[in-house]
């Protein structure tokens, strides 16, 4: 009977794992489409939480959770295009830059919701098709008493939202466009060694447009499953930092699509843990408290920052604007 009790915590300990790990997996590949070519891109905490009030809202008045998703792609893609501006076109600083989106996407957010539905920055919650819901997979319920596999399959895998499914794809995907594509060879090129590129005859500052949109891309979608499949309205600040935690997993993955999904599952894990086991009892000698379990994601990040950061080499360009040779 304690065999079945810890197996079952552990199923749904894994599969809050799996939930809470979406935005930043997201979060992570849109900053390593950018950092690859080059733009260090500190304003994906901006980018998803403009993503995650204009998807609210658009999903509330369409009462379609897609069209939300849209909505927030095209937030997310205008603040990445104000950033690639002034850091493209403009050559400013990228750091900056980033900042000044966060900032801007934490005053707007607040003033226009509060304007617009006087909740104190709050939409109104979404319900039915404004809102993604769960998918169960084939032979979900068939074989969900086979013992170990029946349970992962049925509690874990299946009965996830489309955009859990969708982030999980994307990962693949980024390691095929970023390592086995024409696109990508010249991507990884401008973030290296921008100068070569040029002398060839490509852009450098299409190739880090692209990549900055598809930073926006991808921070739209994660804003939109925070408001429209892990909750159900926007709320203030509700991105949490997931944006720094999402650049601190990028460091610890290095710049690598699939040790990006690991790090990120592993944020996840922890911040899973501070939600269902708040107190943790330790041998019955002590416990630890509730705060200590709800920072372990903000420790970890730190603990990165602190110890990978002069390890993990960035793209040689990262951070530098281009000028081209006249």
């Amino acid at each position: 009977m304690e065999l079945t009790e810890t197996f079952l915590q552990l199923i749904l300990t894994l599969d809050m794992t799996v939930r809470l790990s979406v935005v930043l997996i997201l979060a992570c590949l849109a900053g390593l489409f950018s950092e690859r070519a080059g733009i260090v891109d500190i304003g994906l905490e901006g980018k998803m939480l403009i993503a995650a009030f204009f998807s609210a809202v658009a999903a509330y008045h369409s009462g379609n959770a897609w069209i939300g998703v849209l909505a927030g792609i095209a937030a997310s893609m205008t603040f990445a295009l104000i950033h690639g501006i002034a850091s493209i076109a403009y050559r400013g600083n990228q750091l900056i830059s980033g900042v000044a989106l966060n900032f801007l996407a934490s005053g707007l957010t607040v003033v226009i919701g509060n304007a617009w539905y006087k909740e104190g920055g709050r939409t109104p919650p979404l319900a039915g098709e404004a809102r993604f819901s769960e998918i169960t997979l084939p032979f979900a319920d068939l074989i969900r008493d086979l013992p170990v596999i029946g349970p992962l399959y049925a509690d874990v895998i299946s009965g996830q939202k489309a955009i859990v499914y969708l982030a999980f794809l994307v990962v693949p995907l980024t390691w095929w466009v970023l390592f086995r594509t024409r696109f990508g060879l010249r991507l990884r090129a401008v973030g290296e060694n921008p100068a070569s590129v040029d002398t060839a005859g490509i852009s450098v500052n299409r190739q880090r447009y692209a990549a900055v949109l598809i930073a926006g891309v991808l921070c739209g979608i994660a804003g939109a499953y925070l408001a429209t499949s892990q909750a159900a309205s926007f709320g203030r600040e509700m991105t949490a930092g997931r944006g720094y935690i999402a650049l601190a997993a990028l460091i610890f993955a290095k710049w690598r699509p699939f040790y990006a999904l690991m790090a990120c599952l592993l944020f996840g894990l922890l911040e899973a843990i501070s939600n269902l086991y708040p107190n943790i009892d330790v041998f019955g000698i002590f416990s630890i408290p509730v705060q200590f379990t709800q920072a372990l994601p903000y420790i970890l990040t730190v603990v990165i920052l602190a110890g990978f950061i002069g390890k993990a080499i960035p793209p040689k360009a990262s951070g530098e604007p281009y000028i081209k040779e006249r």
